[in-house]
């Protein structure tokens, strides 16, 4: 089942753009986790708003092998810092978490979850007290407690427990006329089709959704399975033939259909449009810009990284709304968010988050805010976006790959070429301008660029190119693949 060799070592405690994360067994061992949990709920203490006189910690997990077990053991990592574990009684989304950490004015929350990972794989996540992921320079600083030893004695007891799902659906139910929503989905015939990869957001839209609407919500994937059906629970394409399958079958019968997606905890969401398109927040995020800034009215700028498509700030701009383009990783969204008044944050992966929301993703309310879309618009998902690309500038293709290099001297060598000579053509096409936010992204012309972005652990690069018709992506993507195999 592995996806990759095991490792024979554990690797260095090292946490990336979310959380620390690791093959169980291997990396993450109890040992482990329970001198991270220590850390991680000594430094949410340290850093503690002034006036925020709690003492409470959220602890969640996802159903990945094992999470519950370890999310118990970590509860007793809390304690040995004299500081208060809530533990969810179920598993839960990860930004029910969130959720809980606003809710219950806690320190911040510790989550047992490897997100999109492989099967083999476990981590944690630190939420602060703002409820949203923590930055760079909190994570530094545990690593730092870590290398400086003798953190904390773990200490038995009893842990206190609380219904975090319950109080993220109530949350959401607040926030939206769901009522109405349903209404309007039986008015347009549109079937909802849901596929939660066998993850933590398991049966959340038709609870929310279903609750009287018979048929309104039809969910595949539901049970629990560590392995995950034998992928890893991202919701990409090509691990979603079955829910693919089944929006096509619906459509066919006369029934029109959306297909929702999400990943193993929760937090990325993607699409399937009635004619089985896979359509990822690529495509979504352009959708709720247009939702939230012209339907709804609601203020503030669009949040986008490098690597998000183009189409995001054209219907932006369209509708006279502030742009702006940051690294990839929602963490650089979240900043944004606290900063200033935000209407929409969203990343390539999957991940969007709101100003009216969380200060992080969430893929339940991202979900229910595009079917909120759809009734506003009259239209399934693709044809709606059809609409709006021929009002905004024309179509556009996206596609990605995850290429794997030789070693890390290969990795080392394509990057220094990357960044002291860039490429003056791309597959024929010259390069209008070089963009080094983060990776080198090669601009060609209107919604036509090559990005190359290197992983920060291990010898992959992430190639992401958009272009106006599919043969310029598949002719970009080729040319990127071959200038990193001569390296």
């Amino acid at each position: 089942m592995a996806s990759a060799p095991l490792p024979l070592a554990a690797a260095p405690i090292h946490f990336g753009t979310d959380g620390w994360r690791g093959v169980l067994g291997v990396d993450i061992t109890v040992e482990r986790l329970l001198s991270v949990a220590a850390a991680a709920a000594q430094e949410l203490a340290y850093r503690a708003p002034t006036g925020l006189n709690s003492r409470k910690i959220i602890i969640g997990y996802d159903r990945r092998f094992l999470a519950p077990e370890m999310a118990e053991a970590i509860a007793a990592a809390v304690r040995g810092c004299e500081l208060e574990p809530l533990l969810t009684e179920t598993p839960v989304p990860t930004p029910a978490c969130s959720w809980a950490v606003v809710k219950h004015q806690a320190l911040g929350a510790l989550v047992i979850t490897a997100s999109h990972n492989p099967p083999e794989w476990l981590g944690l996540k630190i939420k602060g007290t703002f409820g949203g992921s923590v930055e760079g320079s909190f994570t530094a600083a545990v690593e730092q407690r870590l290398a400086a030893g003798g953190i904390s004695v773990p200490i038995n007891g009893v842990t206190e427990r609380f219904d975090g799902r319950h109080e993220h659906l109530e949350g959401l139910r607040n926030k939206l006329d769901l009522n109405a929503l349903m209404d309007g989905l039986q008015m347009m015939g549109l079937k909802v089709i849901v596929d939660p990869m066998h993850g933590s957001a398991s049966g959340c839209i038709k609870e929310l959704l279903n609750s009287s609407k018979q048929g309104l919500v039809e969910e595949i994937r539901s049970q629990r399975d560590p392995l995950f059906g034998g992928h890893p629970p991202e919701p990409l394409a090509p691990y979603l033939n079955q829910l693919i399958a089944a929006v096509k079958a619906s459509s066919a019968a006369g029934q029109p259909a959306v297909g929702l997606v999400f990943d193993g905890d929760g937090d990325r969401i993607a699409a399937v449009d009635e004619a089985g398109h896979f359509c990822s927040t690529q495509l979504l995020m352009p959708l709720l810009i247009d939702h939230l800034a012209r339907a709804r009215q609601l203020p503030g700028r669009v949040v986008k990284t490098v690597s998000g498509s183009d189409l995001m700030r054209l219907v932006a701009e369209d509708l006279g709304r502030e742009v702006l383009e940051l690294p990839v990783g929602f963490k650089y969204i979240a900043a944004e968010m606290l900063a200033g008044e935000v209407l929409i944050g969203g990343e390539e992966s999957g991940g969007v988050g709101f100003g009216m929301h969380l200060p992080e993703r969430d893929a339940l309310f991202a979900a229910l805010l595009i079917l909120e879309a759809l009734v506003e618009g009259g239209l399934p998902l693709g044809a709606r976006l059809q609409v709006l690309q021929e009002r905004c500038g024309g179509g556009s293709y996206y596609d990605r790959v995850d290429l794997r290099l030789a070693d890390m001297a290969s990795r080392r060598r394509l990057e220094a070429l990357l960044n002291e000579t860039p490429p003056t053509t791309v597959a024929d096409h010259p390069v209008e301008e070089v963009i080094k936010t983060d990776g080198v992204k090669l601009r060609i012309g209107p919604s036509h660029w090559l990005m190359l972005r290197f992983s920060g652990t291990e010898p992959l690069l992430r190639i992401y190119c958009e272009a106006p018709c599919k043969e310029d992506v598949k002719a970009a993507l080729d040319w990127a693949k071959q200038l990193a195999e001569q390296i």
